[in-house]
This record gives structure tokens, C-alpha cells and sequence, in this order.
């Protein structure tokens, strides 16, 4: 084969490869590392060539498995790579590019056996594999190093966070993520979390524990900093002709660019596939970093990367560091805070968000107090206003977030002095000036309205409506659309109410066996009643219960608004007067009746005043009556109830949803890798 080589389909022929899968031990001092490092190849991103380099790599390691107990040539390879990799940041401050080039190299044969490997094995036979030694000669390497898995891991790390990030080390520093992604790669073959593993326990202990808070540093500067890749040819070397190398001439026939995404079913987007087109090493640092921070902890050891993650601040914070973290560091939170507005688009950096929002108040506190939120914010909303066009976990991560962020008052009051100007993306109307509280209203009011006729997600409903509960008491002049809006949902809600009410009546009608029989007032159903049913009435019942909890959270969010800040919004009293008839079913329900009795009274009020002033009234000077009126409403009339407030708390054993969609995430986003959809075990596969 040698320099004719010229398809990824015939590696498998290939001399070089045969020899290292072959029977004969090969010396680490052998010629023929030169040999079969020396080569150029523009790593394949296409789903084609990917699946073919997939098969052809499983070719290649069906005979390693085979042969390598006996050459003990896979840690001959990775030693050989271990050498070189001790030169590599000398060689970056000459500009060695033959030297970093073969160590690159050495490193992309080494992950392409490693996929293979752990996708075919157990982590117990792996390790196996990495014990078994050359039998050629005394090791160059040295006897020293007992656990080759252990100082590939600690020297992929050291890799990652010690060479300087150069045009010329940029592919070697993509590998060296790419290699710890494979490693951690275990968890996609097996349906259960993992809770023991013998990879997380190399990462969570010995060499590579110290180096745990400067390589989750390194991943997100990977990520804030957004380095494009270099040039196609910034590193590539032509072979030379005695050489023949291994896949020599590929580049030639790859007709797409150095790193296009690739995609394949399941949990990602379009979007995403531009960002990784823009820059590789971002998107696999993050991809890398959100694996390691979703980790279980192990019986002894908390994850030391959570930890890190969850305790690291500003570079601007000279406060000092708890002595019982060993793990925090400084970073960037300006730029930290600039990237992730920029980078919402993604499912990684959404996820990203929550995880920093959610588990590090310093950086939490930081958000709170930026006075640009909005740019943190519409990218959010918008999000969740494509929500036909996102899988359902990333708009679970973007309402998440905003249930956060409006556990604060002060984010409360702030978003309804922002003004913004022609926001384009909204289509359902023109919206030329809006406030940020308004619009984040109208968008979770869609999402509910959505949910209601399409997906039916009952946490989807209440993640919503805690979110606007948790505003409610803030509200400050609310768009008229936003106040619309508001009681347009009441509307549809009551609807769907008197819907489902029918069908339940009419279930338990059919239950006691006659269109005659007399019915208990639906408003006093007792849970007896409904036992009896069979299981498509007692399904109804439910329904019905579930609507009216909806109702009563609704009317509890308006009638917030009405007793903490009713002066401040006219427009949602005009749109109370203008569908009063919508609430009079409801005055008289015993689960209603007290929330009813603000506001009754201050429909009562309102209409009141506005027969005084005549018929035929303009808007304008509704509004302007509204206004007086609310000056003059005795505030002591209104009956005062709990705050509404609403917590986010993580679910008993996050791990069991974030652990698959992290994964999921990997599989459909990760640059340059592929799994065959066939093998995967912890999620099922959509169809691409």
C-alpha cells in the first residue's frame, strides 16, 4: 500500500497497520514508528468516510485484540507517543512542526483503537490490554510506570493544559480532548449510569486529581475564547518518498473542509453544527467538560470537577479561597459572561448555563447584577419561541434557567426597565418598543399555549407557571399585548375547563348506568366517586383536576399582580374589564372562591367607575378612568395571600436524565467522531 494508498476503505491492507496488528513485537527504538507516523490526512468529518474509517479501524483491531496479548504492540504505541509528548511544549516554542506533527499523529491512531476498543470490550479487558508488554528488547520508556491507562490519561491532561494553544499545536490540543471523550466513551454501551468505572476512578484520584481545577479552567477558556482551527496545511507534511505512511494521499480525496460537523440523529441541532464548524476545540472542550461535571460521585470521593465547577470565581474577586476546596480557581467572568450570551444557539452551552447558574452562586450573583441581561436573556426567549424546532431537553435547560433567574427580585423588577426595540424574531406580531418583562411574559405564555395543544408535558406547564408566578408581584407596566395575553390564556384554560368537565360528566353519567340518574355537583366530586369509574372516566377526573390546579395558578398570578402592583398596570386591568364574563363561572367554585374575591372586587370597582363616566368610552379614556381608579382603590379591600414563590430543586438522582442527554449530546455533536447507532445502549436513537 504505502504511498498508493488513496481510500479509507483500504487501510485494512495497509503494511503499516498490518505489521502493528501483527504477529511480530515491535521495539519502541524501531524505525517503524517514524515510518508509520510520517503521514497526511485531513481527518474525515463526513458521515461516509467517518463509518468507513470506522470499519476500517475495526479491522485493524480485531487482529490487535488477537495478536497484542502476545506484541504487547498497543502499549509499544502509546509508549512511543508517551516520549515524544514529554518535548512537545519545547517543541511549540521552536515551531517544531515535524516533531509535534508525528506526535499528533501517534495520538490519532492511538483514539481511533481506543474507540474501537472500548465499544467491543469491557473496562476490565481494556485495562488487560494495556498491561501486556513488547516483547522486543528492553523499553526505552522505562520500567517505572506500572498503570499505562493512568499516565496516557495524566499525560493527555498535562497535554491539554500545559501546551500553548498555537496554529501548529491546535490538532494535537483537538486530540488530546477528542482521546479523553473516547476514554470516558464507555458510558454509551451500557444502559445503566455507571456508578463504578475504572476511568472515573483514575480521573477522580491519584496523578490526574491535581490537575482537576486547571483542566476544567483550560475547557472553558477552550470555550470563552472560541479559537478558530488553522488553515488546512498549517501542520500537514508531505510524504516522503522512500516513506509510504499510512494514509497518505487521503487528503486529496476529502473534498469538505479540515473540520465540518457531523451529525447524526438524536439530540442536537443545526445551529450547534455551525458553531463546531466555527471552532472545533471550543465545542469538544465543552462537550469534554460537561462528561466530566455530570460524573457520579464515587461512595468516598465527591466529583472533584462539579466541585471545581461549582466553586470557581472572578478574577476580580480577591476574597479569599475556603481551605477545604482544593479545587477553586480564578476565571474570567466578563468574558465567561460574553461567550455564553454569544453561544446560546447551542444545546451544550445552554447546558453550560444551567449547570453554572444553578451550582456556582458566584457566578449566579455575577449574572444577577450585569445591567445587559437582556443579552442573556433573548437568546434564552428565543429558544423557547422556536420550541418546534428544539428537542425537548434544550427548551427544559432554557425554562429552567429562566425559573432561576426569576427566584430574584431584583432580576424581577430590572427586565421591566429594559426597552427593546423591532424584535424581529417574534413573528405573531409587530413588537416596535417592549419591554424584556413583557416580552419574556408573552414567550412563556406561548410555551404554555403550545404545550396545551401539542405535547401536553405537565412539567412543562409547571416550570412555566412558576416562573411567572415568581414575576408576578413585579409586574410593571405591561405591554397591552403582554395584558392580552395574560387573560387570553385564562380564556383558553376556561375552555379547556368546560371541555374536560363535559367529558367527565358525562363519564360518570354513563357510570351509574342511566342518562336520568341525578349527579353530585361536580364542584363537591369526591375522590370515592371516582374509584368506581372505569379507566378511561377516572382518566378524566384527572384531567379535570389537573386544569383546575392550572386555573387556580393562573388566577393566583393575576390576582398577584391586582394587590401588589395594580397601579402600575392598566393595561392588564383593561383587559380584566374586557373579558369579565370569562371569570363569572368561576366566582362561585369552592377551589376559586377565594382567589375570585380580589378579582371580583376590583372587576366590580372598575366597572363601576366606568358606568359613571357614560357610554361609548374611547380607550384612551378607559385607560385614563383605570388610572385614577387604581389611585383611589382602597388597598386595604384586597385580601392578602402567601407571596408567590417557587423554587428550582434538582430532582432525587439528576444524573439519570443529564448523563443520557450529555451523552447524547457527544454522540451527535462531537467533531470527528463516530459510533455506529447500533451499539449505543444508554439512549434510544432517533432517526436521522
Amino acid at each position: 500500500m504505502g504511498a498508493n494508498s488513496s481510500s479509507i476503505s483500504e487501510l485494512p491492507e495497509n503494511e503499516y497497520l498490518q505489521k502493528l496488528s501483527g504477529s511480530e513485537p515491535i521495539s519502541e527504538n524501531d524505525p517503524f514508528w517514524n515510518q508509520l507516523l510520517s503521514f497526511s490526512f485531513t481527518t474525515p468529518t463526513n458521515s461516509a468516510d467517518l463509518k468507513l474509517l470506522e470499519e476500517a479501524t475495526i479491522s485493524v483491531c480485531k487482529s490487535l485484540v488477537e495478536k497484542n496479548p502476545r506484541t504487547g504492540n498497543l502499549g509499544s504505541l502509546i509508549k512511543v507517543f508517551l516520549s515524544r509528548t514529554k518535548e512537545l511544549k519545547i517543541s511549540a516554542e521552536c515551531q517544531n512542526h515535524l516533531f509535534i506533527w508525528q506526535a499528533h499523529n501517534a495520538l490519532f491512531i492511538i483514539c481511533c483503537l481506543l474507540k474501537v476498543f472500548i465499544s467491543r470490550m469491557s473496562e476490565e479487558e481494556l485495562q488487560l490490554h494495556f498491561t501486556y508488554e513488547e516483547k522486543a528488547g528492553p523499553s526505552s520508556y522505562g520500567t517505572e510506570c506500572e498503570d499505562l491507562i493512568e499516565e496516557l490519561l495524566c499525560c493527555l491532561i498535562q497535554l491539554i493544559v500545559e501546551i500553548p494553544l498555537l496554529d501548529i499545536t491546535y490538532s494535537i490540543s483537538l486530540e488530546a480532548v477528542t482521546t479523553l471523550i473516547v476514554f470516558l466513551s464507555c458510558q454509551l454501551f451500557h444502559k445503566e449510569i455507571l456508578r463504578e468505572s475504572i476511568i472515573h476512578r483514575y480521573l477522580m484520584h491519584g496523578r490526574c486529581l491535581p490537575y482537576t481545577s486547571r483542566l476544567v479552567k483550560t475547557l472553558l477558556y477552550n470555550f470563552i475564547r472560541q479559537e478558530r482551527s488553522p488553515p488546512p496545511g498549517t501542520h500537514v507534511f508531505q510524504q516522503q518518498t522512500d516513506g509510504g505512511g499510512l494514509l497518505y494521499g487521503i487528503a486529496s480525496g476529502v473534498a469538505t473542509g479540515l473540520w465540518t460537523v457531523f451529525t447524526l440523529g438524536g439530540v442536537g441541532s443545526k445551529a450547534s453544527a455551525q458553531l463546531e464548524q466555527c471552532s472545533p476545540l471550543a465545542s469538544q472542550s465543552l462537550l469534554l467538560l460537561l462528561v466530566l461535571a455530570n460524573l457520579t460521585d464515587t461512595p468516598d470521593t465527591p466529583n472533584p470537577y462539579r466541585q471545581a465547577i461549582m466553586s470557581f470565581k472572578n478574577t476580580q474577586d480577591n476574597t479569599a479561597f475556603s481551605s477545604s476546596n482544593p479545587h477553586a480557581f480564578q476565571i474570567n467572568f466578563n468574558s465567561l459572561y460574553t461567550a455564553l450570551c454569544e453561544q446560546q444557539k447551542s444545546d451544550q452551552a445552554t447546558l453550560l448555563l444551567y449547570m453554572l447558574l444553578h451550582q456556582n452562586s458566584n457566578v449566579r450573583t455575577y449574572v444577577l447584577a450585569r445591567t445587559d441581561i437582556e443579552n442573556l436573556v433573548l437568546p434564552i426567549l428565543e429558544i423557547l419561541y422556536h420550541v418546534e424546532e428544539r428537542n425537548s431537553h434544550h427548551v427544559y435547560m432554557a425554562l429552567i434557567i429562566l425559573l432561576i433567574l426569576t427566584e430574584d427580585d431584583g432580576f424581577n423588577r430590572s427586565i421591566h426597565e429594559v426597552i427593546l426595540k423591532n424584535i424581529t424574531w417574534y413573528a405573531e406580531r409587530v413588537l416596535t418598543e417592549i419591554s424584556l418583562g413583557s416580552l419574556l411574559i408573552l414567550v412563556v405564555i406561548r410555551t404554555i399555549q403550545y404545550n396545551m395543544t401539542r405535547t401536553r408535558d405537565k412539567y412543562l406547564h409547571t416550570n412555566c407557571l412558576a416562573a411567572l408566578a415568581n414575576m408576578s408581584a413585579q409586574f410593571r407596566s405591561l405591554h397591552q399585548y403582554a395584558a392580552q395575553r395574560i387573560i387570553s390564556l385564562f380564556s383558553l384554560l376556561s375552555k379547556k375547563h368546560n371541555k374536560v368537565l363535559e367529558q367527565a360528566t358525562q363519564s360518570l353519567r354513563g357510570s351509574l348506568g342511566s342518562n336520568d340518574s341525578p349527579l353530585p355537583d361536580y364542584h363537591f366530586w369526591e375522590m370515592s366517586d371516582c374509584l368506581h369509574f372505569p379507566e378511561t372516566k377516572l382518566r378524566h377526573a384527572q384531567d379535570l383536576n389537573v386544569i383546575e390546579e392550572v386555573i387556580r395558578m393562573m388566577l393566583e398570578i393575576i390576582n398577584s399582580c391586582l394587590t401588589n402592583s395594580l397601579h402600575h398596570n392598566p393595561n392588564l386591568v383593561y383587559a380584566l374589564l374586557y373579558k369579565r364574563d370569562l371569570f363569572e363561572q368561576f366566582r362561585t367554585h369552592p377551589s376559586f372562591q377565594d382567589i375570585m374575591q380580589n378579582i371580583d372586587l376590583v372587576i366590580s370597582f372598575f366597572s363601576s367607575r366606568l358606568e359613571q363616566a357614560g357610554a361609548e368610552l374611547s380607550v384612551e379614556r378607559v385607560l385614563e378612568i383605570i388610572k385614577q381608579g387604581a389611585v383611589a382603590l382602597p388597598k386595604d379591600r384586597l385580601r392578602k395571600f402567601p407571596e408567590l414563590k417557587f423554587k428550582y430543586v434538582e430532582e432525587e438522582q439528576p444524573e439519570e436524565f443529564f448523563i443520557p442527554y450529555v451523552w447524547s449530546l457527544v454522540y451527535n455533536s462531537a467533531v470527528a467522531l463516530y459510533w455506529n447507532p447500533r451499539d449505543i445502549q444508554l439512549f434510544t436513537m432517533d432517526s436521522g
